[in-house]
């Protein structure tokens, strides 16, 4: 198969319309009639990346964050981005990301957090949008199967998603019953979660000045932009797995996270 369709099915699954504005999802690098040899799944595309598929044998890289972010003014060798670009176009390697349509779907990223959380009765919160019948929205609220204490909700972040810390603020003096979600930079969407009558709100990251205000509101768990969208490659290769059967896709063994907890 081609590159186009394999783009076709990401697109079937979660459209780029659904994407925010400011986003630069879909085909990145590469020519859509390429023949793919195999697809590399991927949080984020570094040289180290590139290295990984083409010792796999793969010439498509699909990841969540997109290489090509902002504004490209040239490509030489003056930063990582300029640098996989250049190299993964010198290897005839294609990159195609899906992001913020990615994490707005239903059944996307913060689906998959729910999932994991094990939560149900599962029901959009935020901006919603429509594209061809695909539902998204900025987040999800849902219900775990029973109410639990503050603390065991953050034992059960630490558990579910491997992190090595949870920002909290104030911990509940009430159980918790109904979680909003919003994976990587959620935010701005504290205040929806809140209205909502939500117990607790889950994200990746927040800013210092963003806690104040919510103590015995909201329990307010952020466990790290990496962590609450590191099984995003396995929700790729799901996708892929019932749209295109025949690609042969691999799950990256390169941990991206930038950040360091020492």
């Amino acid at each position: 198969m081609n590159i186009k369709e394999v783009l076709c099915a990401l697109d079937s699954f979660a459209p780029l319309p659904l994407q925010e504005d400011y986003d630069n999802a879909g085909l990145q690098i590469g020519l859509t009639e390429a023949e793919v040899s195999g697809a590399l799944l991927c949080l984020d595309v570094t040289e180290a990346t590139v290295d990984e598929a083409l010792n796999r044998g793969c010439n498509l890289i699909i990841s969540h964050h997109p290489l090509i972010f902002h504004k490209l003014r040239r490509v030489a060798d003056e930063d990582y981005v300029q640098r996989t670009v250049r190299k993964a176009i010198i290897n005839n390697v294609g990159i195609i990301s899906m992001h913020t349509n990615l994490d707005a779907v239903e059944g996307g990223v913060n689906f998959e957090i729910a999932r994991r959380m094990g939560l149900g009765k599962i029901r959009l919160l935020g901006r919603r949008k429509e594209v061809v019948g695909r539902n998204g929205a900025d987040g999800i609220i849902g219900e775990l199967p029973e109410a639990i204490a503050a603390d065991d909700l953050v034992e059960m972040m630490h558990k579910s998603f491997d992190v090595e810390c949870v920002q909290c603020n104030q911990l509940l003096r009430h159980a918790i019953k109904t979680v909003a979600v919003c994976g990587g930079a959620g935010s701005f969407l504290l205040s929806d979660a809140v209205r909502a009558g939500a117990d607790a709100f889950v994200t990746g990251e927040m800013h210092y000045h963003e806690f104040f205000g919510y103590e015995q509101k909201i329990q307010i768990c952020v466990i790290g932009h990496y962590q609450s969208e590191q099984f995003t490659p396995e929700l790729l290769a799901s996708v892929l797995g019932k749209a295109v059967p025949g690609l042969r896709c691999e799950i990256s063994d390169i941990n991206t996270n930038p950040i360091l907890y020492l």
